[in-house]
């Protein structure tokens, strides 16, 4: 990719700067189930109750309920909270390296669909594993999907961000894992790259950080 227009990155969270597993925590909460019932949350798609959830239309006290409710799920706060977590799992040093020598050149932000009992979740992993209280010290700004009350795919929460930061969406590159979420920012008219296995952030933005010639 030339990068040469490229002025400002947009982040996904999951799956592009945090390894993920969404199998872990659907299985960890189906094993409270009374039924032989599918959570239905997943990458590509997900119950009402999640997306709800992930906007911040409801609490982490109704999401749990929702969860016993909707799945029969029979567990504690704190059981629903690490099965839930489970899926987080690790951010390697070198994507923390790349984000920080990235910011020396470019204006940098993230955008997760995501939630409260997450976001305490993988905030924890960042102060346990490297050493820094959250993730937005990486970032000029982050946008949490449950704060900002928009998440993606919808075109409205790139506005958001472009309007908000002053940013020239020719100039602008977002990177995320699931096609769905690149196609709505292709939308309204951002660069994009859709971050697929095996590859990784570290690989695709190598370039990214060529010197420009004199």
């Amino acid at each position: 990719m030339d990068f040469s227009s490229v002025k400002n990155i947009i982040f996904d969270l999951g799956g592009v700067i945090i390894n993920i597993d969404y199998a872990k925590s659907t299985d960890a909460l189906r094993a409270f189930a009374n039924t032989q019932t599918e959570v239905d949350f997943s990458q590509k798609a997900q119950s009402e109750l999640f997306d709800l959830y992930e906007r911040g239309d409801i609490s982490s006290a109704e999401f749990r309920d929702g969860l016993r409710k909707e799945y029969g799920i029979t567990a504690t706060d704190e059981q629903i909270d690490v099965s839930w977590n489970t899926m987080l799992l690790d951010i390697p040093a070198e994507r923390i390296e790349l984000l920080r020598s990235l910011s020396k050149k470019y204006r940098l932000f993230l955008l997760s669909n995501t939630n409260a009992i997450h976001m305490l979740a993988f905030n924890k992993i960042v102060s346990d594993a490297h050493g820094m209280p959250s993730l937005d010290s990486l970032f000029e700004k982050t946008y949490y999907s449950h704060l900002v009350r928009k998440r993606k795919p919808g075109g409205e929460v790139f506005e958001h961000i472009l309007e908000e930061n002053g940013l020239n969406r020719e100039e602008t590159l977002f990177i995320d894992d699931s096609i769905q979420h690149i196609e709505g920012a292709k939308t309204v008219g951002l660069q994009t790259i859709h971050l697929t296995p095996p590859l990784t952030i570290n690989q695709v933005l190598k370039e990214a950080l060529v010197e420009d010639e004199a």
